[in-house]
């Protein structure tokens, strides 16, 4: 992938953001939401992909993977008003329909053009498959890295945010009710990802974000984490009870671990 073609890309994206232009302050504002998130994205992906010893043309490839991978998300609010997948559509299925119905990706390298769309497929899974391998793989982590690293700064300042000036739709319409579930509790002391589905209020929600820690790859995003103390940003409004706190000391260790680690290098020949 050339600067060139994702020159073309950043073009149709913004162009596909303004055809959601409305009228209702709400909409406009999820719309902004999720573009704004996107470039954070892509500014993660480049930052991790660099740090992780990525260049040339496959960088271009992971911000032009990070640049559509949110792209269902638009049309699923639009029709459902929401962000939660599962009374909606999968975001990322979605995602890859409306972009092989643009064929934006038309012309592309072959290779670049399956790494995109299996990225956009599959960021969101809360489990990938087996089938999914080599560089496939590499860049999928990437992409999942840098998303979890901005979503875990946008929440961090949604919780800053009194109660009556948050989106419903952001929160996955939680209540925000004081309880943590204990079962998700142990799951994150077991460094097991949680499921979204186990979540019954936005205290349970933090503890699944949380675990999301234990489904990141590359150390150089570790070390972004802790950088800008996301953990203790997302666990700050977390009740200060005994099995939260050893849920977070679980999340922070495991963090510290990871980023101690020597940097991954992608397969080889993939770094240009």
């Amino acid at each position: 992938m050339t600067n060139e073609d994702v020159a073309r890309i950043r073009s149709w994206f913004a162009g596909y953001c303004q055809s959601f232009d409305s009228t209702g302050d709400e909409e406009r504002e999820n719309m902004l939401l999720k573009e704004e998130h996107t470039h954070r994205v892509c500014a993660n992906a480049i930052r991790v992909g660099s740090d992780e010893g990525l260049s040339g043309d496959d960088l271009f490839l992971a911000e032009a993977a990070a640049l559509l991978h949110d792209v269902g998300r638009f049309e699923q609010y639009r029709q459902y008003r929401t962000f939660r997948d599962s009374i909606s559509v999968d975001h990322g299925a979605f995602g890859v329909e409306i972009l092989l119905d643009s064929d934006i990706l038309a012309g592309f390298d072959p290779r670049d053009r399956r790494i995109v769309i299996s990225c956009v497929e599959n960021h969101n899974c809360f489990k990938l498959r087996k089938s999914i391998t080599g560089e496939d793989l590499a860049f999928l982590n990437l992409v999942r890295d840098a998303d979890k690293l901005d979503i875990w700064s946008l929440f961090v300042e949604y919780y800053r945010m009194p109660a009556d000036g948050r989106s419903q739709a952001v929160g996955q319409g939680l209540p925000d009710k004081p309880r943590c579930s204990p079962r998700i509790c142990e799951k994150v002391m077991r460094r097991e990802p949680v499921r979204l589905s186990s979540a019954c209020t936005l205290n349970d929600f933090k503890l699944v974000q949380l675990s999301w820690v234990y489904d990141m790859v590359y150390p150089s995003s570790f070390r972004l984490l802790l950088e800008r103390d996301l953990i203790n940003g997302i666990s700050a409004s977390l009740p200060a009870v005994q099995p939260v706190a050893a849920a977070v000391d679980a999340v922070s260790e495991y963090a510290r671990e990871r980023a101690a680690a020597e940097s991954r290098a992608f397969p080889n020949g993939m770094a240009r």
